[in-house]
């Protein structure tokens, strides 16, 4: 195991690069970073739609949260590698249609997040704040999404880990991330399958636990500031 770490951990790394695409572990943060970075203005917006006056739009936002966390992630893909192409008249990589099926399936877990957040907002800050002439957006923006987004921090961070895990689907439209590449470097030992899919387990636990430790720190250190611990 060790001597295949030590032959191919470019290639986990970074994959054929630079003499080929980029790929490995490299790929799969810059589609988890995307697809996080890309669903969340999604996701807050599909949280105010569920929190809405108006029940037409309440009712659409939740039938699309609900059919999007109600289907498995792969169908998903697939749906988008045949049906953006379709739509737009234009090809699209795998690496595009990986980053926007993840947004769309983050986008629905998140915005499920941050409407229990917004909803756990005491009703009386609101209120408070629309007294004092702020209007919707700037109560909105300046009360309730802060408050809620610091309470749903642990959900968000759980959503982000698991963004980083799901990119391993992207292996089925040929996207060079971590999986596939782990998938490379089994097809050119041939008899060692066991021990690159051991190193590949343990590539994905040591990213996701030290992500989860860095960013404990972080919410343990905003909530030091707000003086609540």
């Amino acid at each position: 195991m060790l001597e295949i770490i030590s032959n191919y951990w470019l290639t986990f790394l970074i994959g054929q690069y630079p003499n080929g695409p980029l790929g490995g572990l490299a790929m799969t943060m810059i589609v988890a970073v995307l697809s996080i970075l890309m669903s969340f203005p999604i996701a807050i917006g599909i949280a105010m739609a569920r929190l809405s006056a108006w029940g037409w739009l309440r009712m659409a936002s939740a039938a699309l949260s609900s059919f999007v966390r109600g289907i498995p992630l792969l169908m998903l893909i697939f749906w988008c590698y045949f049906v953006i192409p379709i739509m737009t008249g234009y090809a699209v990589s795998g690496f595009w249609t990986l980053v926007a099926a993840l947004t769309i399936y983050e986008a629905a877990y998140l915005s499920e997040v941050i409407r229990a957040g917004m909803a756990a907002v005491p009703k009386g800050q609101t209120e408070a704040a629309r007294s004092l002439g702020g209007g919707y957006f700037l109560t909105l923006r300046s009360v309730v999404l802060p408050q809620a987004l610091f309470n749903v921090l642990p959900g968000i961070t759980s959503q982000f880990i698991s963004t980083i895990k799901e990119t391993s689907l992207g292996y089925v439209i040929a996207v060079n991330e971590l999986t596939f590449a782990a998938n490379q470097v089994n097809n050119q030992l041939l008899t060692q399958p066991l021990q690159v899919f051991t190193i590949l387990a343990a590539i994905y636990f040591l990213l996701c636990f030290l992500l989860s430790r860095g960013l404990s720190a972080l919410e343990f250190s905003i909530r030091r500031k707000r003086g609540l611990i």
